[in-house]
């Protein structure tokens, strides 16, 4: 089954030339089916990449996926243009009012670490998002500090700065292979990881219902499930392109900014040689997986999601 794109967003053209299955919502609207409504509450810069990014994992699951794009209400963004922005998104505060429920959404990361989630030009409204959630979605999916900032507002869970970068990509350690969410994972998997914070495992275990089901010796924590919240917090970018940390490496160097070699990425750590996807399998299994988890837990009738 296909995920249905609006057919002038640029996700549509792309995919279908890597031959993910995509459908015009008038042609989806011709099918006898309920499909999965999934959102996805875009906060990073480069937002056409970042649709790009989670369309490619949503879309290749077997089952039809309707995929909504939900931006701030008031923040600007100065790395997309307005009118692509205008024409494909809207703002959670039309999202709240219109009273829709969804299926699954996802929070992505956000390049502002840095600050105290409460000095977050846009805290108040993510908080009223995440209460929302309780209410209007089934499943969320946070991803690196959406699922960071997440994790803070339910349960106090505090990220810490990290002396260095943690960026490369790492070994993880399947914790919990009976989870629905790891059907197929491997006991050892490597996944890329770009952050300048974390979460600490001790702190989690002092938070009842907090269950870590990813994890690195080198980087901490990566897949942590809330089921009260229903929840997954997704610390580690399992969503990027091939090149996505190539291109964050060349940007910082071009800044002249400090920045080591992203570790294990490059054949023989050499930026000179094109690097090496090898999580793609696992990001796919991880999205398919939450995707069927949705599918067999959520509610038929969509006005039921959050009531019981």
């Amino acid at each position: 089954m296909p995920i249905t794109l609006v057919p002038d967003l640029p996700a549509y053209r792309i995919l279908s030339e890597e031959g993910v299955m995509v459908m015009s919502p008038g042609r989806a609207a011709t099918q006898d089916i309920r499909p999965i409504r999934i959102g996805l509450l875009n906060l990073m810069p480069k937002k056409i990449q970042t649709e790009n990014q989670f369309a490619r994992l949503i879309g290749a699951t077997p089952l039809q996926i309707d995929f909504q794009l939900i931006r701030m209400s008031d923040h600007e963004s100065r790395n997309t243009a307005a009118d692509h922005l205008e024409s494909f998104y809207r703002p959670f505060r039309e999202v709240e009012a219109s009273g829709e429920k969804f299926d699954g959404l996802i929070i992505t990361g956000a390049p502002i670490e840095h600050l105290p989630f409460e000095d977050v030009t846009y805290w108040d409204e993510l908080t009223r998002v995440f209460a929302w959630t309780q209410s209007h979605v089934h499943s969320t999916m946070g991803v690196c500090w959406g699922g960071m900032a997440m994790a803070w507002h339910f349960h106090g869970l505090e990220k810490h700065l990290l002396e260095q970068k943690a960026f490369g990509c790492f070994r993880h350690r399947n914790l919990a292979p009976a989870s629905p969410y790891l059907r197929g994972f491997s006991d050892d998997v490597l996944l890329p990881v770009s952050r300048w914070t974390e979460v600490r495992q001790s702190e989690i275990e002092a938070m009842p219902g907090l269950t870590t089901l990813l994890a690195s010796d080198e980087v901490g924590p990566c897949l942590v499930e809330d089921p009260a919240h229903r929840a997954v917090y997704v610390f580690n970018h399992l969503e990027y392109d091939s090149t996505t940390l190539k291109d964050e490496y060349d940007r910082d160097v071009a800044a002249d900014k400090p920045i080591a070699v992203p570790a294990n990425y490059y054949p023989d750590d050499d930026p000179s040689r094109a690097p090496l996807n090898r999580w793609r399998s696992h990001a796919h299994l991880l999205y398919g997986n939450w995707v069927n988890e949705i599918y067999q837990t959520t509610e038929y009738d969509m006005a039921l999601i959050g009531t019981r």
